[in-house]
């Protein structure tokens, strides 16, 4: 549970106490050993640490604040000392002024940069919300976990996507990954799940969604590359599944997407039967969709992943072996299961996600 916002701030402000206090201190020792030390030794220079340090972690008013004390401090040194009014102490007066200034500036140029950033986070995952909400842990007889990663650092969408869809008597589902990552696939991205969730409810069959899933595809993708000079070269692959509630089996129909994987008692299944083209590409392939069904039961495990997972690569090239992995965990439930290969395949992966990841996986339950 998250914590009360009075509470939160509590918390916040309790380390930043901590460090004003610290530039203070720091500020009275080099005072006391200013006023302490031989005639020909100046220390009030130094003095200049305490508002520097103190704009690392606050804002520009705290360390305006800061830095005025570091000059009055200074000011006190020289009366202590008696050499207020040299031209020594004026000259330090003033740098110090005018370098806590450029420290005031500098920390309301930081707020308003931080204030961008968290408005475009805003943005972002609103944006995430109403493009890739989290699908339900529950379907019917399905318990279903997922998990997504961009490789764009902070944006939290790309160019893979997932979707699902309930009609009276089963789940659809829907992953995909648009041609490219990053920002760069949203338009795409956002054309295929409106279509989706717009047609998927009905109780139209499968090969009919999947034609209206191309049609609109290519319809939209002609819209946005005819001034781009790029027709017929963007995509989207993807898998569409029917699963229903009351039959033991998985309807699929592959549009040029990594097969699914299927964990069950026996060895790990890779389920690739029919491919069609991917979506976006159907007017220029001749290959009709057709429908891939198999068992799926209770004692099964199925997994729907985008390329991003089998591509990524160790420090010595080799790609993720995501059968092999996969296999030690097939008991497991879905949430517990995506958790073991997330984990296992951040320890296989040298350095940062270069493509973005979806992962779906789904178990039926033993009773619905």
């Amino acid at each position: 549970m998250d914590a009360p916002e009075g509470l939160t701030g509590w918390r916040s402000r309790r380390p930043r106490a901590g460090l004003v206090a610290v530039a203070l201190a720091v500020m009275a020792v080099i005072a006391v050993a200013d006023v302490l030390s031989p005639s020909d030794i100046h220390l009030g220079p130094l003095l200049v640490v305490a508002p520097a340090f103190t704009a690392s972690f606050a804002g520009p008013r705290l360390t305006g604040f800061i830095g005025l004390l570091a000059v009055l401090t200074l000011v006190w040194v020289g009366l202590a000392r008696g050499v207020v009014g040299t031209e020594n102490l004026m000259v330090q007066i003033g740098s110090m002024i005018a370098l806590s200034a450029l420290l005031v500036v500098f920390c309301r140029l930081r707020e308003l940069r931080l204030g961008e950033l968290s408005r475009a986070r805003f943005v972002s995952e609103a944006t995430q919300r109403v493009l890739l909400p989290p699908i339900p842990e529950v379907s019917g007889p399905l318990r279903i976990a997922s998990r997504y990663r961009a490789a764009e650092a902070d944006t939290g969408i790309g160019g893979d996507l997932f979707a699902l869809a309930r009609t009276a008597g089963s789940t659809r589902l829907l992953i995909g990954d648009v041609r490219g990552k990053g920002l760069s696939t949203l338009d795409a991205t956002a054309m295929l799940l409106g279509a989706f969730r717009a047609a998927a409810h009905r109780e139209s069959p499968l090969l009919e969604l999947v034609s209206y899933l191309e049609g609109s595809v290519c319809w939209g993708l002609g819209q946005f590359t005819e001034a781009e000079g790029d027709v017929g070269e963007r995509f989207i692959t993807a898998l569409v599944l029917d699963i229903p509630d009351h039959d033991q089996v998985v309807h699929l129909v592959n549009c040029g997407h990594p097969p699914p994987l299927l964990l069950g008692r026996r060895h790990p299944v890779q389920l690739l039967d029919r491919t069609a083209p991917p979506l976006g590409l159907g007017a220029l392939a001749s290959a009709p969709y057709e429908i891939t069904t198999f068992p799926f039961g209770p004692e099964d495990l199925l997994l729907l992943y985008t390329d991003g997972l089998i591509e990524s690569r160790d420090g010595d090239g080799r790609f993720y072996p995501l059968a092999e992995r996969a296999a030690q965990w097939g008991a497991r439930t879905p949430g517990s299961f995506l958790d073991a290969l997330w984990t296992d395949l951040e320890s296989h992966r040298d350095g940062p996600p270069q493509d973005d990841i979806a992962l779906i996986a789904l178990r039926r339950a033993d009773t619905p």
